[in-house]
């Protein structure tokens, strides 16, 4: 079951958009974010949450089972995993939004030869798919990773003044064994941290509609 919680995923530099428009700070009365679904097999049923930084210019999306793996004890499947978020994001009247930037933060161990791929992107609902940012990491790792994309104020792009539309953020890991032995090793990427929970910050814009 997930709840619904006060709160305010990633638009890539690559995507195109109309003339700057001017961005505001954030607006004054509350912000509320709730999971409307969450699809896929990094984040079933109760593993997934969102919260929203105090000053609203920030929200998280923290995963708990949310790990791509390969190699002994995995299963064939094991090698993908993906997440679909649908957010209700609830705003005061007259202002709109869109993602400046995001943050993802997992922790990663391939073998010598093995691969990892960090994918990330974001729609409003009715809208199409946006471009994606692919991440790749190479074995041998054996740490925590990051990445994070920005967009520039002139590519930002805006939920539509006056429609409230669910924003859909798609995620994804995979990992391949490549060169290296998977019948007597492991590699693993996971959107997670040694506590079982972390968390995939994106910043928020914010613009008063005319």
């Amino acid at each position: 079951m997930f709840h619904a919680v006060t709160a305010g995923a990633m638009l890539l530099s690559s995507l195109a958009a109309p003339a700057a428009p001017p961005v505001t700070p954030p607006p004054p009365n509350e912000v509320s974010i709730s999971v409307v679904t969450a699809n896929g097999s990094g984040c079933p049923d109760g593993s997934a949450a969102v919260d929203v930084s105090p000053d609203r210019k920030a929200f998280t999306v923290t995963y708990s089972e949310y790990m791509a793996q390969v190699g002994v004890g995995t299963k064939p499947t094991d090698f993908r995993k993906n997440c679909q978020l649908a957010l209700d994001v609830h705003i005061p009247q007259g202002f709109t939004y869109a993602i400046a930037d995001a943050d993802y933060r997992g922790f990663a161990h391939l073998e010598r030869g093995a691969t990892g791929t960090a994918v990330a992107g974001y729609y409003f609902q009715g809208n199409s798919q946006t471009a994606r940012a692919s991440h790749p990491f190479r074995g041998p790792m054996d740490d925590n990773w990051q990445t994070k994309d920005s967009v520039a104020v002139t590519a930002l792009v805006f939920e539509k003044c006056g429609e409230e539309r669910h924003l859909n953020i798609n995620t994804e890991l995979r990992v391949n064994a490549g060169s290296s032995n998977k019948k007597t090793t492991t590699s693993f990427m996971s959107m997670d941290s040694t506590d079982a929970a972390f968390s995939t910050v994106y910043q928020i814009a914010w613009k008063r509609c005319p």
